[in-house]
């Protein structure tokens, strides 16, 4: 251990010494925060910041290690277990608002700083889990700890911790331990590149249309935005597009000219495939093999056994189960879909997959009288985010307080503090940053914190600071930002990731964890409330005149909801069976990457108009880690959250509190103290039934 401290310190201070500018100065990292809640002091952290107080994070959890293992005690729960799960304070504290930091606001800086330390921090844990000292007090502890004194809690971070260092390779001989090293290494490396890759494509592209007779079919809200985006790039008098979701779905979805529409969807498709410097066919190529190398060493098949013995799916044959049962209903309703666009189109020319989204609107319009334009007047981005608040309330009796005076990461983010039930107990702190910054903010939506919840050493629990990121169209002038009802959904759906760290309430912070399988529960669970009727009665006002939504636009609401499922459905479930596949049937050492992924399609007929949600050189999901050979969660969980809701409407009263609180106090607060299959059954009395899935989109 002390060589291993050493020579990160010599990596990182000669990296820091060169870099900071500011050494006079107070790091704040290493200050106690003494704003309330201990928030971050934002505006006062600079990049050389980061860097000096990760060195510092290490070198500290690295001496709580050293001290673990010198201690001359008996090992027992609490000077091996408990004080494991305790150390690294620091590295918890710089970690959780740096990552935060490089996904919201990917300066050149920062992401350059990522790259350095994300390696550094590989090696670190490494260096931790494969400590066959510290893993000998471990085992001490799993073997003749005295069970019956633990907590339920107390026993699962003791199973955990013991399985983090099986599967760390702890067990292995010198030699493989060391080339193991090496592959987490590069993988932390690869991973890393192909997440900034995908940043710096999506960000750097620009469609530039300059006769305004291309703009024909969008919105004034549109060409508005689109005109914002030019005069800010420079090109006044022009509008540019770009492939974040908030300038491309509407523009695909609107735009008359087929050709343009064309043009923009095939940029979107071949980001990182255009072999420049982004390109990611070879670094996928690299993670594919290194993580089939990992598996093999660690004593598995493949990645995917490896990756899904700790989640709920268990296996990839699950996992295959699953996706096939959705996919044959999901692909004949697209064929349905496309035959329907086609009477639009016409017999001149095939429908493609430029024309999806905008012949399915003009479908929509004509099947039942509703398009996004008429809808997005009375979703404006503030109402909505009060909707939420007030289901919120009517589930749970908790309530959001905004403050202006707390500190915030940018001019953006609204900072919320919730409050529980009884009006005083305060369950942590919400930050919301709902607009896009396009090549500085990563696209798409996400919940994290910059603190989990926990207990102290004192037993007192530590409020935790969640945060909720999205790239919708910002405000223009004194126009609100209006949203499409895809983004009241999308946020909805971060916030119940939210809900989920606000009400977590355990010890431990290892038993915060649950499967990625698991954890899509409580945000997906949030989506069916966003369109309930009596839901849109409270906050969907039209943004001009302040009228309530009316009635005849819910009915259609209502009749539309499960309209373009067959094509929701098959571009998810295409995309889940690509990550599947590249972690179980590839053949790592000889792939090619695009012929791969047609063959993996082609095979299961996927029709040529949906291409799939990501294709796999910007599949973040799966290449940057988070959910390798776990794209499937999202449709697991997607069982689970319609069964979930289906005891709301079972009981007639979609805010029945009773359940509300049953909910919570199964599926929100535990974290992982139970197995999460356990956890569902307490709840719901019950395995959960699949078809409550197939009937919440219209599949059976």
């Amino acid at each position: 251990m002390k060589k291993f401290n050493l020579s990160v310190i010599t990596v990182l201070t000669v990296f820091c010494m060169t870099t900071c500018k500011d050494r006079q100065q107070t790091n704040p990292f290493f200050e106690k925060w003494e704003n309330a809640y201990e928030i971050p002091p934002f505006n006062r952290i600079t990049v050389a910041n980061y860097r000096e107080a990760f060195l510092k994070g290490m070198e500290e959890q690295t001496a709580e290690i050293e001290a673990i293992v010198n201690n001359p005690e008996m090992p027992s729960f609490g000077n091996v277990i408990v004080a494991l799960d305790a150390s690294g304070q620091l590295l918890h504290k710089v970690a959780g608002v740096f990552f935060a930091e490089s996904s919201s606001n990917g300066t050149e800086e920062i992401l350059a700083s990522e790259s350095e330390i994300i390696p550094l921090l590989t090696r670190h844990s490494d260096q931790i889990l494969m400590n066959k000292q510290l893993f000998e007090k471990v085992k001490c502890v799993k073997e003749h700890a005295d069970t019956a004194t633990l907590t339920q809690e107390d026993r699962r971070l003791l199973h955990e911790t013991y399985l983090n260092f099986i599967r760390s390779g702890v067990n292995l001989p010198e030699g493989q331990a060391s080339e193991l090293k090496k592959i987490n290494e590069e993988l932390s490396k690869l991973e890393n590149k192909f997440g900034q890759n995908v940043l710096n494509e999506t960000g750097s592209y620009q469609l530039i249309v300059e006769n305004k007779d291309d703009l024909s079919g969008l919105s004034s809200d549109q060409i508005a935005s689109a005109a914002d985006r030019a005069g800010k790039a420079g090109l006044p008098g022009r509008w540019v597009f770009g492939l974040d979701n908030p300038s491309i779905m509407p523009f695909l979805a609107s735009n008359d000219n087929s050709e343009l529409r064309n043009k923009l969807l095939t940029a979107y498709l071949n980001r990182c495939n255009n072999n420049n410097e982004y390109d990611n066919k070879e670094i996928l190529k690299n993670i594919v093999v290194l993580r089939d190398k990992k598996a093999k060493l660690l004593g598995y098949n493949n990645f995917a056994e490896y990756t899904l013995e700790r989640r709920m799916a268990k296996n990839s044959q699950n996992v295959y189960a699953l996706l096939d049962k959705i996919w044959t209903p999901s692909l004949k309703k697209a064929k349905e879909e496309r035959a329907e666009m086609q009477t639009l189109v016409g017999e001149g020319r095939g429908l493609t997959s430029s024309d999806w989204r905008y012949y399915a609107e003009k479908l929509k319009v004509a099947k039942y009288n509703l398009s996004e334009e008429a809808l997005r007047p009375y979703f404006q981005a503030e109402n909505v985010v009060n909707g939420l608040f007030w289901v919120t309330n009517q589930l749970y009796g908790v309530i959001f307080k905004e403050r202006t005076d707390l500190p915030k990461p940018n001019s953006d983010v609204r900072t919320f503090v919730c409050v529980d039930k009884d009006g005083q107990t305060e369950l942590g702190v919400l930050f919301i940053d709902l607009y896009a910054r396009p090549g500085l903010k990563t696209v798409g939506a996400w919940c994290g914190t910059y603190r989990d919840a926990y207990q102290d050493a004192a037993g007192k629990r530590v409020l935790p600071l969640t945060y909720v990121c999205c790239n919708f169209s910002a405000p223009i002038g004194s126009e609100p930002s209006l949203l499409t009802s895809d983004d009241a959904e999308t946020f909805f759906h971060e916030m119940g990731h939210a809900m989920n760290n606000l009400f977590q309430n355990v010890k431990y912070h290892a038993t915060g964890h649950v499967p990625s399988d698991f954890v899509e529960l409580p945000s997906q669970f949030m989506e069916h409330w966003v369109f309930e009727p009596q839901v849109l009665a409270q906050y969907a006002k039209h943004y001009k005149t302040g009228e309530t939504i009316p009635q005849d636009l819910i009915d259609k609401i209502q009749a539309a909801s499960k309209y373009g499922q067959g094509f929701a459905t098959t571009e998810y479930i295409a995309a889940s069976y690509m990550d599947m596949d590249y972690h179980v049937n590839a053949s790592p050492e000889t792939i090619d990457v695009p012929e791969f992924e047609a063959t993996t399609l082609n095979n299961r007929g996927l029709i040529s108009q949906i291409p799939p949600r990501y294709r796999s050189t910007y599949f973040k999901h799966t290449f940057e880690g988070g959910y390798s050979a776990g794209y499937y969660s999202y449709i697991w969980s997607e069982v689970l959250d319609c069964d979930a809701f289906e005891a709301f409407v079972e009981a007639g009263n979609i805010f029945d509190k009773e359940i509300a609180a049953r909910f919570r106090r199964h599926i929100l607060e535990p974290g992982c103290i139970d197995p999460a299959d356990e956890l569902y059954r307490q709840f719901r009395g019950r395995q959960p039934d699949v078809n409550a899935l197939l009937r919440n989109r219209g599949l059976e």
